[in-house]
């Protein structure tokens, strides 16, 4: 593993242009001096509860999408129903007892995110830090993409973070490892139209499965976003796209456009081929998204409150 990560490090700083700096400030050994065992206590805590837990990994994934330069709530729509935060808190904790008032949670939600993946056997790649927390708190600017979206709100929603189509089909992949509830899927394969229908965008053979476990009024009984695979980290999500078996919308709109479309057709083709590396590089951007660095911001003593 050790080698395997020096040779994917060594590719992703020759993006980052030769250095371990880059031009938004973050740098890969920022707590080198202040903080030297945060990476390895962060580890320490995410491989504690992920190994016992792995399911724990899609949600920690989710939550580190709410890396934005506004901060976090735990009480926004549409992350309801995220997990993981348990886990982001006490790495912080542990963290505040070792180095108190260093590590922003901005990073330490960037770094549970890649060691949990890491513990399901997914990809590495490296996470610069030197990220500062958000001074403000409320659910208007936490804009995670809707399960409900289609493929136009979906690609807005990633071209406003400064990410491509591609980082789009790519990072929809975690949800190989993803496990929702009937309570999201109900109106999909019951009453789409408001005339008792379902989705025509999905498979009728998938609706029926669903259906024998998501009863009309169940909101709360679990579902495999990737069924038969759910617990590793692959390509197979993939696969159960292009057969029409996505359980969002979110999912399947993938299939309305040409360029996510052909991605998924590649992966299924090559058994995933590049997804492991493809993932890795969108991460590292999306890493990059609203962050704020310097001066700007703070860093906060509970990750789930402004100081």
């Amino acid at each position: 593993m050790a080698i395997k990560n020096l040779l994917v490090l060594a590719v992703f700083l020759s993006v980052l242009g030769g250095s371990v700096a880059n031009p938004k400030g973050l740098d890969l050994n920022y707590y080198k001096h202040r903080c030297p065992d945060a990476e390895a206590i962060v580890r320490r805590v995410t491989v504690q509860y992920v190994s016992r837990q792995t399911s724990l990994a899609a949600a920690l994934l989710r939550v580190s999408s709410e890396i934005s330069k506004q901060g976090r709530r735990k009480s926004a729509i549409p992350n309801l129903s995220l997990r993981g935060y348990e886990v982001v808190d006490a790495a912080k904790s542990a963290l505040e007892k070792k180095c108190p008032g260093v590590v922003s949670c901005a990073d330490v939600l960037a770094l549970v995110a890649r060691d949990a993946v890491l513990v399901i056997n997914g990809p590495w790649w490296p996470v610069p830090l030197g990220r500062r927390d958000g001074r403000i708190s409320r659910k208007s600017e936490v804009n995670l993409p809707s399960p409900f979206a289609g493929i136009a709100a979906l690609k807005k929603n990633f071209f406003d973070k400064g990410l491509n189509t591609k980082d789009l089909v790519v990072l929809s992949g975690a949800h190989t490892i993803g496990i929702s509830n009937c309570g999201l899927i109900n109106s999909r394969i019951y009453n789409f139209t408001g005339k008792g229908d379902f989705d025509p965008s999905m498979n009728p053979s998938y609706v029926r499965t669903l259906k024998k476990r998501c009863k009309p009024t169940d909101f709360r009984t679990s579902v495999e976003m990737d069924p038969g695979s759910v617990k590793k980290f692959d390509s197979h999500y993939f696969n159960i796209v292009s057969q029409k078996k996505g359980l969002f919308t979110s999912d399947s709109t993938l299939l309305d456009d040409p360029e996510t479309k052909r991605y998924i057709d590649t992966q299924v083709a090559t058994a995933g081929s590049s997804f492991n590396k493809d993932f890795s590089e969108s991460m590292v951007k999306l890493g990059f998204v609203e962050i704020l660095t310097g001066n700007k911001g703070e860093i906060r003593r509970k990750c789930a409150f402004v100081n």
